[in-house]
């Protein structure tokens, strides 16, 4: 792994995250930093599914594989402000 590599990680895990923030409804009690990390573990995940689902890599955006991400990425926020909602009650 290249530092270019960790840094594009974090750059699309940060859009990612950020995204799957804005698309779910309601105040999340989570940091920017668990945000970013949510977004890459979602931006893994929906890439290893969309080669599972032989989903065609393309020049530009893979919009297929996009809403994959952000979906993961709506998914593990909500899981994660659940999570830290309880554990601060």
């Amino acid at each position: 792994m290249t530092i270019g590599t960790i840094f594009g990680a974090i750059i699309i895990g940060a859009i990612i995250g950020a995204l799957g923030r804005l698309f779910l409804p309601g105040r999340q009690p989570i940091g920017w930093i668990l945000t970013i990390v949510v977004g890459i573990v979602a931006a893994l995940i929906g890439t290893a599914i969309a080669q599972v689902m032989g989903v065609a890599t393309t020049p530009g955006i893979d919009w297929i594989e996009l809403v994959m991400q952000v979906v993961l990425a709506v998914i593990g926020v909500s899981i994660v402000a659940g999570i830290r909602g309880r554990s601060r009650a």
